[in-house]
């Protein structure tokens, strides 16, 4: 019998969703919890942390779980963590399905960093006006250069903000160049700070800064530890067995 975990939160995630539960797999989708209002999903869902890998390791022997998807954000490091070291515990099997990472193109004015340290680092120290798309979990950082401005574009209103001079705009993607560049300019925005997540849905941002001659901030993925990878639903689909 095949019993799956789906650790979701992207785009991709609800895709393979779909595609579970086209084929009938007796499969949970499960959710962080980071967001107010997370899309349904078309399998049975769970919302919240499973107490690290121990606690993941636990619910995976408890629930009869044979195979692990592991379709988060990529910069969910310490959920891909957990899961790696608690399949390894439980010998259930484990794939990701992740997104490929932008790369710089002609005309990209890009600094790459290895972390929110570095992208802190990176920008100005006053004077400057952030796109700060990186969502809300680490916007504190940036309060060690507040003599900036900084937009925000959010999933779910933030209540008061931790930065001194900041703006936020709720809204849900995916978003569009012609959007993104009105966004842009109606905010007068002269830095970008974005996390290479990969993907179509967020991509926008990059091609509107480049269209517009604007310096981007590139914080590198967070390193997982080795475990089977697919790039698309279509392969992880063919890995699970019929």
């Amino acid at each position: 019998m095949t019993r799956i975990l789906l650790l979701g939160g992207t785009t991709e995630a609800s895709a393979l969703a779909r595609a579970l539960a086209e084929t009938g797999a007796d499969a949970v989708f499960s959710y962080a919890g980071r967001t107010d209002a997370p899309l349904a999903q078309p399998l049975p869902t769970r919302v919240g942390g499973f107490g690290g890998a121990e606690g993941l390791a636990a619910w995976l022997r408890a629930e009869e779980i044979t195979h692990v998807i592991d379709a988060t954000h990529p910069f969910a490091a310490q959920m891909s963590r957990n899961a790696v070291t608690a399949c390894a515990a439980t010998g259930v099997a484990l794939a990701a399905l992740e997104r490929p990472a932008w790369q710089a193109g002609p005309g990209d004015r890009w600094t790459c960093v290895p972390d929110l340290a570095g992208a802190v680092a990176a920008l100005p120290a006053t004077g400057a006006r952030v796109f700060l798309a990186i969502g809300k979990q680490h916007v504190a950082d940036f309060a060690g250069k507040p003599g900036n401005h900084y937009l925000l574009r959010l999933v779910d209103p933030p209540g008061a903000l931790p930065l001194p001079d900041a703006t936020a705009v709720v809204a849900r993607g995916p978003f569009d160049l012609a959007g993104d560049l009105a966004l842009m300019r109606a905010h007068r925005i002269t830095h970008v700070v974005a996390k290479n997540a990969g993907g179509s849905g967020a991509r926008a941002k990059l091609d509107a800064a480049r269209d517009l001659g604007l310096p981007v901030v590139m914080i590198d993925r967070p390193a997982i530890p080795p475990r089977a990878r697919f790039g698309d639903v279509a392969s992880v689909m063919g890995w699970l067995p019929r």
